[in-house]
């Protein structure tokens, strides 16, 4: 997937390794929700957290905005997983082969955390998955309780 990353966000992951020696694919500054997204490269999400998050705290005073992190993974089931950590998820199933992707997580409280406060989660999701993976996130559910 092509991503254009402005002189901005550029600064932003700069700003990132300085501090925290942690390496950042990508990074999106989310304004609808006050907030940088920084795509983790695989591993280094330990380096970037920092010691009981003492590392988001310091960036957060730095950028004057909420961090949030998401290690990348090459698989997409495994990227998505991570965007929605720390809900658990089950299950992804696509609709056809280019309609959106629908996340199952395990249980009623993970569907909230999944959403997050007035969509954030999700909206996340969407915008990473365009962005690294080329489809939609459709819908989160529940496990079909028959199942």
């Amino acid at each position: 997937m092509e991503r254009n990353i402005g002189f901005k966000e550029r600064r932003y992951i700069e700003e990132l390794r300085i501090l925290t020696k942690a390496t950042a694919l990508d990074c999106v500054i989310d304004d609808r929700f006050d907030r940088v997204i920084y795509v983790i490269r695989q591993g280094d999400m330990g380096l970037a957290i920092g010691k009981k998050g003492d590392n988001i705290k310091r960036l957060q005073n730095v950028l004057g905005k909420r961090i949030e992190m998401v290690e990348h993974a090459e698989k997409p089931e495994d990227f998505i997983t991570n965007i929605f950590k720390p809900a658990e998820v089950t299950g992804i199933e696509r609709e056809g082969d280019t309609g959106p992707v629908n996340v199952l997580v395990r249980q009623r409280s993970d569907l909230g955390i999944a959403i997050g406060k007035a969509g954030c989660n999700i909206e996340k999701a969407r915008i990473l998955c365009r962005r690294f993976c080329g489809f939609e996130i459709g819908e989160v559910f529940l496990p079909p309780e028959d199942a």
